[in-house]
């Protein structure tokens, strides 16, 4: 991914006033995972988004045919990027957690028109999405929908899975990573991100830095946690 900077005619407005992509000109991307992290409001979705939309995707989530729009809140960072593709892929999607809901009601609402091929919601498992909880219509999505040879682009996918999930998430990649699969995943979670051998890349203050994963903030901070929870706990509620 190349960021033009030299095009940006305004550089002081959103998006391109976030400390975390000031300095950013490129990202190389793993032809298999690669993982965006960083603290809350580093511009991770900001990003994310940008590099989905340049891929062709709706900004609120689905496949490259997915062609809604309930609010237009993207920012206009993918103007100013370009990604290069080493090759094409057959299947592609992009999933933001926080616009799912829109995603599915517009199945809904396609599945309502006269067609004369299968219904879309078919492809996802055959149940309405709206009619299964947030985690189930997302494991529906990444066990029926997610075919293989895709281009997957995802927003913090963990924010509707339980940690069990979560790591069942990744056996459901690395089958489809087998299948010619790649994915570009912005997250929170230590568990998401602990694919073998990926790229990460964590969004700071001063910057996009690549780094190892136990030396994410987020893998810090929850092994901390969990390795000494009580000490941990007495700290937070202790008074003044």
């Amino acid at each position: 991914m190349n960021f033009h900077r030299d095009r940006i005619a305004f550089p002081g407005k959103y998006p391109f006033n976030i400390p975390a992509l000031k300095g950013l000109t490129r990202l190389k991307f793993h032809p298999a995972v690669t993982y965006l992290s960083g603290e809350n409001g580093m511009g991770k979705s900001t990003l994310i988004e940008a590099i989905a939309i340049a891929c062709g995707f709706n900004p609120e989530g689905g496949s490259k045919n997915f062609n809604f729009n309930t609010r237009s809140s993207h920012s206009a960072l993918h103007e100013y990027i370009t990604v290069g593709r080493g090759r094409k892929h057959r299947d592609g999607y992009f999933l933001r957690s926080e616009s799912f809901f829109n995603v599915a009601t517009n199945i809904e609402k396609l599945d309502e028109e006269p067609s004369f091929g299968p219904r879309l919601i078919d492809s996802y498992g055959g149940k309405s999405l709206h009619e299964q909880s947030h985690g189930e219509s997302f494991w529906a999505l990444f066990m029926n929908r997610f075919r293989g040879d895709g281009l997957y682009i995802l927003d913090e996918p963990e924010a509707a899975l339980s940690p069990t999930r979560q790591m069942a998430m990744l056996t459901r990649m690395h089958e489809l990573i087998r299948l010619g699969s790649q994915f570009i995943i912005a997250t929170h979670s230590p568990i998401v991100m602990a694919y073998p051998g990926a790229i990460i890349y964590e969004l700071q203050e001063n910057g996009i830095h690549k780094c190892s994963y136990t030396e994410t903030e987020n893998y810090k901070v929850t092994a901390g946690f969990i390795n000494n929870h009580e000490e941990m706990v007495r700290i937070l509620l202790e008074d003044e």
